[in-house]
């Protein structure tokens, strides 16, 4: 199971290229892949295979895989018709189609997470597939990007799966914690009681009807009838809405007995049924009409797998399996008439089945199946529907008449509106001139391999209703295990599956539904007038938006109460906030057992001298500058005392991280004016809310210490460290294996801050690599430059080829001698010393971080002697790549590990014994450190392209537009105006300079100066 889940994931990655080159002709190749797993699924069906893989089995987050016959079905489901519908897509698609080998990956993809959801037996590893499936979701949904009503069903249909995916795990998490274990299998076996537990089922149940589109949330379902045919008939008719039932038909057999389980997962599928069945009445789109149809009838699923008992649930599972015949095939054949006729309303088609009779052929049996026509596997599942339901005493206090009269009336709206479907479609209509409406006599020839898709599947469901003796050999294996002989759910006789019972009241009620829908068909225009033009009970679809919309004012009216655009009101809220809790806290807790001493190093307190002073300094003084450097101060002032309390590595990192937060701070700060006007008022509530935070660390640091029971593991670590992860440096060997899903995480949020940065600074795009040495003459500064370094490029990306070369084309005013030779003698030094710090740092202070730091710093150092040419110069890469390329080969560590037999993202050592260096040890732990140090180096990169160069951007362009001012007050035209590069009819270089440009142009006609301008 794991292979096929891996072969799944491989297919996904080479989907890509592969459609990039065949085009549509790689889905039969895809294809293969699901395919190749079904056969797999098919040959052990007489097995229950198992399969555990550990992960981070302290969290019970372990690859436990189980396939019983329930997972068994939905496997063949998941995976044969997933195969069968890539295979269709071959020529619904052409390559034309936009994004085409995005679609190919994320459909192959669903298919393997979909199996994984199935197969699943540890219910956090069934949560995160069932998340993944959102989000594929989410993007063949949208998959037309540019439409709108794409965009909002994608959005809709995340949103409401995703949080009932959320409220499903907090109800999971409960049931395990109350059972003492995450098996599904297990819990099922031996479930727990208790009140919790009731609730827990409740939120179980949540999860379920939404990803199922059980009323009241159904309303995603026909939104997403926006994505293309093919996710239709996979995700929306045969597999992600089957999950919720499958999840329910998992959990039934053990939690059966609770009617916190059964009487609400009656009643919402009833309601489901009826309602949605009745809304088909009135569409005319032939896919809205499925897509009411399949709400209704995932409702019909519900209450046979809700009551859960062994006969129910075996006509449940038969409905299932029918359902995912017909309901596939009918998806499908609508997408056969969408291509060839162009339209899917009812009110356009008219002449099909005459000009198309295979295509009415196909589509009549599937949707034969659909109505419980005789003999195909939907009226055997409809039939052993009523005959269950009617005998079935475990009810809870619902009568069983009750169900079966629903089961009923919505067979009776599921017959009639299948006969609207079938007859809207193909019937010649009278209002057509010669019965054949403009959309068919103008339809395209229908390529017999894109009608053998929904042929074979409609022809599936005759055959296996005429021989069912397969699938109730499948599904008893099922059902009898989890109802053995002689339990309470087992009932008294077993019920077989077969098309003939004998007369009796299921065949009765049979005769009453094809009587009762055959006259609701004929009689549709009375019941289109009887259908209400406001939903009786509201708008499903209205109301989520109305939700969207409350919650979108109350964000907006208290963001706009706490967050007024004042950075000083912004952060005293959050501080205020972060003291006042915590200290609420304690006061209501224990405060009893708090002792502390002073530290016996006195090196510690002399420390603490400058420390605190320049602590106070900060927040008297107006010049910020030096309030930074005085923030510093304490920065290097922690730095010392972590270096005597034998922490070199977390001194060297501190050190390195407080210097490079001083440059960030210069690079904004001298955008800013010098001194910040400050009230008296001001300063001192800045002072009261900075003692506040302090003490709120030192207390909360001195109860945390004093909270200790047992010994620290601290004083385990360094031989953890060198036993399970090869390294005698502890921090570095924790950070790289034992923690690393820790590491994982904060590299990830680097990767983003490093985007936002950029997002903010930039404003509308990324920038590609630093401007060039050959970019230097499209500015005044860079030509003043040029011109007095007598430097001539003279081709473009040409480089005069000398060391620190961009700060030849500078400003001579802004060059510092002194600055560049240090930085010639200086920063081959201190890249050594990265790569010393990354490569020794396994079991010497250092790591990939201090040494991406080093290398960071070292770039700092050349943009400030050479200026943002020589950041080009230096480093012509794009730092958004080198940010995911470390994000790539960090994540990639995780698989890596796996290969060689380790748990992921944890060290497997590799060992050789070359003839001239002997034995050679390789932890995989580097690769993940070279990512580390890659996200490190990219964001400094970052941070220097967006604060730095781009800023000093800006910087030439004002400088320039003042130039362009006094030119033009020089001379009454325009002409000067017309000299600034970006403004004689191209785009300017940046909004700053289009908006002064502007500003400019508008004065000179006017006669004024522009204000803030000299």
């Amino acid at each position: 199971m794991i292979v096929i889940l891996a072969a799944h994931a491989v297919a996904a990655l080479i989907a890509i290229p592969l459609v990039l080159r065949l085009g549509r002709r790689a889905f039969p190749l895809l294809a293969l892949v699901p395919a190749a797993g079904a056969v797999w699924v098919a040959a052990n069906l007489d097995l229950v295979p198992t399969e555990s893989l550990q992960w981070a089995p302290g969290i019970h987050l372990t690859l436990d895989l189980r396939m019983d016959a329930l997972s068994a079905l939905m496997s063949l489901i998941a995976l044969g018709v997933g195969a069968l519908v890539l295979f269709y897509c071959t020529w619904y698609f052409d390559d034309t189609e936009p994004r085409l080998h995005l679609f190919a990956a994320e459909m192959v993809a669903f298919a393997g997470v979909m199996f994984g959801l199935v197969v699943a037996d540890n219910m956090v590893l069934l949560y995160i597939f069932w998340e993944i499936t959102s989000v594929l979701s989410f993007l063949l949904v949208g998959h037309y990007a540019e439409r709108a009503t794409s965009r909002r069903a994608a959005t809709q249909a995340l949103l409401v799966t995703t949080l009932g995916g959320l409220a499903m795990l907090v109800g999971m998490i409960i049931l395990a914690q109350e059972a003492g274990t995450y098996l599904l299998s297990e819990i099922v076996a031996t479930p727990p009681s208790g009140t919790l537990v009731h609730w827990a089922l409740a939120l179980v149940i949540v999860g379920a009807t939404s990803k199922s589109a059980i009323a009241p949330l159904h309303f995603w379902l026909p939104g997403a009838m926006s994505a293309p045919t093919p996710v239709s008939a996979y995700l929306h008719s045969a597999a992600m809405v089957k999950a919720g039932v499958f999840l329910v038909a998992a959990f039934g057999p053990g939690l059966s007995g609770s009617s916190t389980w059964q009487l609400p997962l009656i009643v919402l599928g009833l309601v489901s049924l009826l309602m949605a069945g009745w809304r088909a009445l009135r569409e005319t789109d032939l896919k809205l009409v499925l897509a009411f149809g399949t709400v209704s009838q995932l409702g019909f699923l519900l209450v046979l797998v809700g009551i859960g008992s062994r006969d129910t649930m075996l006509a449940g599972l038969t409905m299932l399996l029918a359902h995912s015949l017909f309901k596939s095939a009918l998806f499908m054949a609508v997408g056969v008439i969408d291509k060839a006729t162009g339209t899917r309303e009812i009110r356009e088609l008219s002449g099909l089945g005459r000009r198309s009779p295979a295509l009415a052929l196909f589509f009549a049996l599937a949707a034969a199946s659909m109505a419980g026509l005789p003999p195909f596997l939907g009226f055997v599942g409809k039939e052993s529907a009523f005959a269950t339901t009617l005998t079935e005493e475990r009810l809870h206090g619902m009568p069983a008449l009750v169900i079966t009269a629903g089961l009923v009336v919505g067979s009776v709206l599921t017959f009639s509106y299948t006969a609207r479907l079938v007859m809207g479609a193909f019937r010649s209509k009278s209002f057509f001139p010669d019965g054949t409406s403009p959309a068919v006599a103008g339809s395209k020839p229908i390529n017999p391999f894109f009608l053998s898709v929904p042929a074979l599947l409609s022809v599936a469901g005759l055959v296996l209703g005429v021989w069912s003796a397969p699938v109730e050999e499948l599904l008893t294996r099922f059902v009898d295990v989890a109802f053995p002989p002689g339990s309470p759910w087992a009932g008294a006789e077993p019920y077989h599956l077969g098309l003939w019972h004998g007369v009796g009241v299921p065949l009765a009620l049979t005769v009453v539904v094809y009587v009762l829908g055959t006259m609701l068909y004929v009689a549709q225009r009375t019941v289109e007038r009887m259908q209400f033009e406001t939903p009786a009970l509201g708008n499903a679809d209205r109301i989520y938006d109305a939700v969207l919309r409350f919650f979108d004012l109350l964000s907006l009216r208290l963001t706009a109460s706490i967050q007024r655009g004042s950075l000083p009101l912004t952060l005293g809220i959050i501080l205020f906030t972060l003291v006042v809790f915590p200290f609420v806290s304690l006061m209501v807790g224990t405060r009893e057992g708090l002792r502390m001493e002073l530290s016996a190093n006195p090196v510690v307190l002399f420390v603490m001298i400058p420390m605190t002073v320049a602590a106070v300094a900060a927040t008297v003084l107006r010049n910020r500058l030096a309030a930074v450097i005085c923030m510093s101060v304490t920065g290097y002032g922690v730095a010392v005392i972590f270096a005597f309390h034998g922490a070199p590595d977390l001194a060297l990192t501190q050190v390195l991280v407080e210097t490079l937060m001083m440059v960030a701070f210069v690079l904004v700060l001298r955008t800013m004016p010098a001194e910040v006007p400050l009230s008296d008022g001001f300063r001192r509530l800045r002072a009261w809310l900075g003692i506040g935070v302090g003490l709120l660390v030192v207390i909360v640091g001195a109860y945390a210490i004093n909270a200790r029971q047992d010994p620290a593991v601290s004083a385990v670590f360094p031989d953890i460290a060198y036993r399970i992860g090869n390294g005698a440096n502890a921090v570095n060997v924790t950070l790289v294996d034992i923690r690393a899903w820790d590491t994982l995480g904060e590299i990830t949020v680097l990767l983003v801050a490093a985007t936002g940065v950029a997002s903010l600074v930039f404003r509308n795009r990324r920038y590609g690599s630093g401007p060039r040495i050959a970019d230097a003459d499209k500015t005044r500064s860079g030509r003043r430059g040029m011109e007095a370094a007598r430097i001539v490029i003279e081709a473009p990306g040409a480089s005069p080829g000398r060391w620190l070369v961009g700060a030849t084309v500078r400003d001579p005013r802004a060059r510092s001698l002194v600055l560049e030779v240090t930085t010639r003698l200086i920063f081959p030094t201190m890249m050594i010393l990265s790569l010393f710090f990354f490569f020794a740092g396994h079991n010497n202070p250092g790591g990939g971080f201090a040494g991406g730091l080093v290398a960071g710093l070292a770039l700092v150092l050349r943009y400030l002697a050479g200026g943002r040419y020589e950041l080009g110069e230096a480093v012509p890469i794009d730092a958004g790549r080198i940010l995911g390329a470390g994000l790539l080969l960090a994540a990639g560590t995780a698989a890596s590990s796996m290969v060689l037999g380790a748990p992921p993202l944890s060290s497997a050592t590799v060992e050789w014994t070359l003839p001239v260096f002997g034995d050679v040890k390789l932890v995989t732990a580097l690769f993940f450190d070279a990512g580390v140090y890659l996200i490190v180096v990219g964001l400094v990169l970052d941070i220097l392209r967006s604060l730095g160069a781009r800023l000093d951007l800006d910087a030439e362009d004002l400088e320039e537009l003042r130039a362009v001012y006094v030119d033009a007050t020089d001379s009454p035209s325009t002409a000067a105006l017309r000299r600034v590069p970006g403004v004689d009819g191209q785009a300017p270089r940046s909004d700053l300079a289009a908006r002064r440009a502007a500003r400019l142009e508008a004065a000179e006609n006017q006669g004024t100066t522009p204000r803030g301008m000299p």
